[in-house]
């Protein structure tokens, strides 16, 4: 490109920006969506408890020693965090690019998991009838028909049948505004019904926006006093972890941005395990576990192919090694399993996925069969 076109391109560049919206021109600097993202963004703080409880060390502890295949297969997909858990002893952990155990790291649409227990705990409490409670009955713009037939329920399993569009790869879509905009709740509000709830998933991460506001309205407090009072000081986290705002004082990102560590963002998979449990203690009632973690059968997966097997509360679930795994996942790659058989934890945390093949991409199997070989 000769000299005058690159100054004519970058004087292009500085104008549409100047003139742009504040999230097309975040989206236009920062490019895309990163796992530390935090540093970039307004954070509520989720305060830990005093009372820490932390993983002990197994008696193999890093003694295993990856294939070249494996090793590779890590490495290429920029991984800066293999942790791998078994009866409560960490067997095998390793971390990449200055990152260590304490580094937050932004979890991505594994946040949507973490709603999700927060709706079971507020059933629990009574703050919501059901799951089967019209949303309408907490948020105004949608108590009108056709929005007031949707319920929670709906929202849970991704079948609203909202006009939300999910598209990752474009500066102007819904999620970019959600993401790098400072108006999370005017989109969301604004949705309309384009079909009938609960016929069919369709991934949306307004959904899980909805879900918060359901929160915030039943319990009077915001996510992250919440998730701190509820969950995160329940699990005896180690760090405090930071919710990502859409501005100073908004509201949070409940779609994608939660930021903690391996380690602790490895608690909630071992609550999933203990059926909802911590040390004795009901966090959260086994039957809405046992609900958030078993495929919505009685919806259509998004192709309309067939039954919705792989997707249950905002968890996904994969069938591998005769078992049924529910997992956290997120953009690039964040996954957080609980292994029910081996009584095991995986988390992998990085910034590149695997390929797309499917419902899911190729790196969620992938990982299981790389932290077998170190499962007793």
């Amino acid at each position: 490109m000769s000299l005058k076109k690159l100054i004519v391109f970058f004087v292009t560049l500085s104008v549409i920006s100047s003139c742009a919206p504040m999230y097309l021109r975040n989206a236009l600097l920062y490019y895309q969506p990163d796992i530390d993202d935090w540093k970039i963004f307004e954070n509520r703080i989720v305060h830990n408890t005093d009372s820490i409880w932390d993983w002990k060390s197994a008696p193999d502890y890093n003694k295993h020693d990856f294939s070249n295949e494996d090793r590779k297969y890590i490495e290429e997909h920029e991984t800066v965090a293999f942790l791998v858990i078994q009866n409560d002893s960490v067997k095998y952990e390793e971390y990449w690019d200055d990152w260590t155990p304490h580094t937050p790291s932004n979890i991505f649409s594994c946040t949507k998991s973490i709603v999700s227990l927060l709706v079971g705990i507020a059933i629990d409490e009574g703050y919501i009838k059901s799951v089967n409670q019209s949303i309408g009955d907490f948020i105004p713009a949608f108590s009108q028909a056709p929005e007031n037939k949707i319920t929670i329920r709906n929202l849970l399993t991704m079948s609203s049948g909202s006009s939300w569009s999910e598209v990752h790869r474009s500066a102007f879509s819904n999620t970019a505004k959600g993401y790098y905009g400072d108006n999370l709740k005017d989109i969301v509000m604004g949705l309309k019904s384009k079909e009938d709830p609960g016929k069919f998933f369709e991934y949306r991460s307004s959904d899980t926006q909805l879900l918060s506001y359901i929160l915030n309205k039943a319990t009077g407090k915001t996510l992250s006093q919440y998730a701190e009072e509820k969950l995160w000081k329940p699990i005896q986290a180690e760090r405090p972890a930071l919710w990502s705002l859409d501005k100073k004082d908004g509201d949070e990102k409940a779609f994608c941005c939660f930021n903690t560590n391996a380690r602790d963002i490895a608690r909630i998979a071992r609550l999933i395990l203990n059926k909802g449990k911590w040390n004795g203690k009901q966090i959260i009632s086994e039957k809405y576990i046992e609900e958030a973690t078993t495929p919505a059968m009685d919806i259509l997966n998004e192709n309309k192919s067939g039954r919705l097997n792989y997707y249950g509360y905002q968890f996904w679930i994969i069938n591998k090694y005769g078992q049924k795994i529910p997992y956290l996942r997120g953009l690039y790659g964040q996954l957080i399993y609980a292994i029910p058989n081996k009584n095991a934890i995986i988390v992998r945390l990085g910034h590149k996925p695997g390929e797309k093949t499917g419902s899911i991409n190729e790196d969620v199997p992938r990982y299981i069969d790389i932290a077998y070989k170190m499962l007793n």
